[in-house]
């Protein structure tokens, strides 16, 4: 009998063994698990395309963001101006630059991170488009940065230059204004803004500037964008204020050093 119980005492399973199986089991369902889920999103295309939003969408979108100060039919309120006329040029450039919605009022919608996908912002344009029609997306050709540099960055100099800077920097205008620097502004936006005239900018038809014009004023800015200076640090491009400052406290104040040195050492 004595025999018999320590054969059963020495056959007993320890604890841990039990919570050994039972971790191998989870681990076993967790990997056949995650390789199932990878196998289906690998043949479930979940990539956004043009047509997931759409013009219902981006009416809801604009009711829900842009209702409170444009109106629920884009007729206007006291705290914001109608959109009719101004179509989805005009809306892509406020929206996808992060000007609007508008966080308060002030002299000149500053830019901000923007709050929406490309995605939401095409359906908000094209909701606007649909009852208020305006300017509309350019042909690619115009945006392409392939048009006569030369010609257009003379084009901006006679143009735009007396407000951007003639190196697209951006500068102080009055009351508070400002025209910012073009040096990240996408080509669509530079075409958008001359065509709609945002803020204190005039407006650039085809009787100011033709299609050709514009083409070439934006390769021109493209052009700038993707080279740097060839006279190495810019100064921010500011021109004689910038440099002039430069010299004032490196140039003269180099010279008050070298002229305290050559005194204390003579003396």
């Amino acid at each position: 009998m004595a025999r018999e119980k320590k054969r059963r005492t020495s056959g007993r399973r320890s604890p841990l063994a039990a919570a050994a199986l039972i971790g191998i089991g989870l681990l076993l369902t967790g990997g056949v698990y995650a390789g199932a889920s990878a196998a289906m999103a690998a043949t479930t295309d979940t990539s956004p395309t043009a047509s997931t939003l759409t013009v219902e969408d981006g009416k809801k979108l604009f009711q829900a963001n842009c209702a409170t100060c444009h109106g629920l039919d884009v007729q206007g309120t006291d705290n914001g101006p109608s959109l009719y006329g101004v179509g989805e040029l005009s809306v892509h450039f406020q929206v996808s630059t992060g000007r609007m919605p508008l966080q308060a009022q002030s002299p000149q919608a500053p830019q901000k991170p923007v709050q929406f996908t490309e995605e939401q912002i095409e359906a908000m344009a094209s909701y606007v488009q649909s009852i208020a029609p305006g300017p509309e997306y350019p042909d690619e050709e115009i945006l392409d940065g392939q048009g006569d540099v030369s010609e257009g960055a003379e084009l901006f100099r006679i143009n735009c230059a007396m407000c951007h800077n003639v190196a697209g920097a951006g500068g102080a205008l009055t009351e508070g204004k400002y025209a910012p620097s073009l040096h990240t502004t996408s080509a669509l936006n530079i075409y958008a803004a001359m065509v709609t005239g945002p803020q204190n900018m005039p407006v650039f038809n085809d009787m100011n500037l033709t299609a050709e014009d514009k083409r070439d004023i934006i390769s021109a800015l493209i052009y700038m964008q993707d080279n740097e200076s060839p006279g190495g640090y810019n100064l921010g491009s500011l021109g004689p204020v910038s440099e002039g400052l430069f010299i004032w406290i490196f140039g003269i104040g180099s010279l008050i050093a070298i002229t305290v040195w050559i005194t204390a050492k003579s003396n």
